[in-house]
């Protein structure tokens, strides 16, 4: 969905910091079906069951503003709610549970609150997130688990479908690893509570830690609640060279490792007048 492709750096071997480096991903992980419903609290009104239903990839404002609807609440109640929640989330949130909610069929009942709520999706992901498998696929990262979740949640919103998750991680990856910046659309529309197919130039100068045009790394925190396969992605990124991405049409989501055939894709995205995904580079 980029419409903007700057000069690309060298290719280099210098690596960011322990906090940006990767090293190629070597084991798999199976990250709990997000369909599958977490049971709340017990209800009583069993022959007409509520449910909260939080999708893949939504943002915790979206998650908010469902919750607060579903419990019938004043607009804002379930973010001011954070406070007496006391989440157990990475220090590395600073209490933001970007990341934390975990998409999944929620039960409710006249007893569930906010705070309930809240609790059992940070206490869901911390089971699915906290598995031996996913913290040592991280560590071979030289990365942490609130990291990996940052990564998953880019892959979730830039793949364009979930046979293209695993080539998307491995851009981010491959992109790290050689000290370059990501460059995603996804982490600028995620600073501009927005959401587009195309970022101008002048989106690229915007002032914030989500500009990952600007800034190297990763994202100071999640963009986004991922789901199974971006997590499953994240961990397990497909083998292969690629930096550059771009959906050139709705099914057609082209990688390549070579900056000029890049440029070629995004032309003919820009040609074509709409997309389906971002693209990096």
């Amino acid at each position: 969905m980029q419409n903007y492709t700057p000069p690309t750096p060298p290719r280099r071997t210098i690596r960011l910091t322990r906090r940006g480096r990767t090293a190629l991903i070597a084991t798999g992980a199976v990250v709990a079906a997000t369909a599958v419903a977490v049971p709340l609290l017990s209800t009583d009104d069993r022959n007409e069951p509520r449910t909260l239903v939080i999708p893949e990839g939504w943002r915790t404002g979206q998650v908010y503003a469902a919750m607060d609807k579903a419990l019938a609440l004043p607009a804002g109640s379930s973010k001011k709610s954070l406070d007496k929640a006391r989440l157990k989330l990475p220090n590395d949130a600073s209490g933001n549970p970007e990341g934390y909610l975990f998409p999944a069929t929620y039960p409710l009942d006249k007893k569930s609150t906010p705070v309930s709520l809240l609790t059992y999706m940070v206490d869901t992901a911390n089971k699915k997130f906290g598995g031996g498998t996913v913290t040592a696929g991280a560590e071979r990262n030289a990365m942490n688990v609130y990291q990996t979740v940052t990564v998953a949640s880019i892959v979730q919103a830039e793949a364009a479908t979930k046979a293209d998750m695993g080539r998307v991680a491995r851009v981010i990856y491959n992109r790290l690893d050689r000290g370059m910046p990501l460059q995603m659309d996804s982490t600028i529309n995620y600073a501009l509570n927005r959401s587009t197919l195309r970022t101008s130039e002048n989106d690229t100068q915007l002032e914030s830690p989500y500009n990952t045009y600007a800034r190297m790394g990763l994202p100071p925190t999640p963009i986004a609640n991922p789901g199974e396969e971006a997590m499953r992605a994240a961990v397990t990124p497909t083998q292969g060279d690629w930096l550059y991405f771009v959906t050139v049409k709705r099914g057609d989501t082209r990688f390549t490792a070579d900056y000029e055939e890049h440029k070629r894709n995004v032309a003919e995205f820009n040609r074509a007048g709409k997309g389906a995904s971002a693209s990096s580079g």
